[in-house]
Order: structure tokens, then sequence, then C-alpha cells
């Protein structure tokens, strides 16, 4: 997953709370968010409107999908190296990237949309669940 970003270098610098990691994450856990919700804006587009656009709670809902998906039951434990302790943390980085524009946001988002949408430890462990494919059943 690693491309490194000299502008990122610079958001990492600003703002040491979250690791380079996790920054690229939420840059995955975006694509994979609009292509879960079918929202992917085709390749030749140059200027992804509003068609595609992701709210912070979808984003949200996003990463603790591609994050169950990655890293199964280490994924609290990740995000906790990470920097990732509560859903505002997800928006903080989000933010950082579009102050940085290197992410968008429309006019109505704000921090607020990723305030205590649930609780990582709950989300992340508690929760888990391992959903085999039908496909794999019939091996």
């Amino acid at each position: 997953m690693s491309t490194y970003h000299a502008r990122l270098a610079q958001v990492l610098q600003r703002d040491p709370r979250y690791v380079y990691e996790a920054y690229e994450f939420v840059f995955a856990a975006l694509s994979h968010t609009q292509k879960l919700l079918g929202r992917v804006p085709a390749e030749d587009s140059s200027n992804p409107g509003a068609q595609y656009h992701v709210s912070g709670r979808e984003l949200v809902h996003g990463v603790r999908d591609l994050a169950v998906r990655e890293f199964g039951l280490m994924a609290r434990v990740v995000f906790r190296l990470w920097g990732i302790n509560r859903t505002a943390d997800i928006g903080n980085i989000v933010f950082n990237l579009v102050e940085e524009n290197l992410m968008s946001k429309s006019d109505q988002d704000s921090l607020a949309d990723f305030q205590d949408l649930f609780d990582l430890d709950q989300a992340l462990v508690q929760e888990f669940q391992i959903e085999l494919d039908e496909a794999e059943w019939r091996r």
C-alpha cells in the first residue's frame, strides 16, 4: 500500500498523532467505500463530483469494513498502533488530508460527522465475525 507522497509528509509534520500508514489506509478505505456504495469515479474523470461523494458516516463504516477484511481480529491493535482510538480520529485524518488538498469535502461535511459513531473496541473486537463465502464451503 505504501506510495510516498511529499505533501503527506507535510501533514505528518503538522499533526504527528497519526502515522503514515493511517493516512494511506484512509485513502484505501475511501476507494473501498466508493466501491461498496457504487460511487466509483470514472478513470478518465478529472472532476469526481457530488455523485461520488462519501459522507463521514459512510467512510467510517467503510474504514471498519476494510480493516476487518485486511487485518481481521488484529484490526483494533493496528489502529491503536496508528493512533486511531475512536471514530473522531478518522475524521481528524480526513480533515488533515482536506487541509493539504489531498482529499476533498463538500460544504456540508464537518468533523462532527465522525464523532462517536461507534466504539472501535466493540466494532472491531466484540462484534467481529468471520464470514466465509459460500464458495469456500464447497471446496
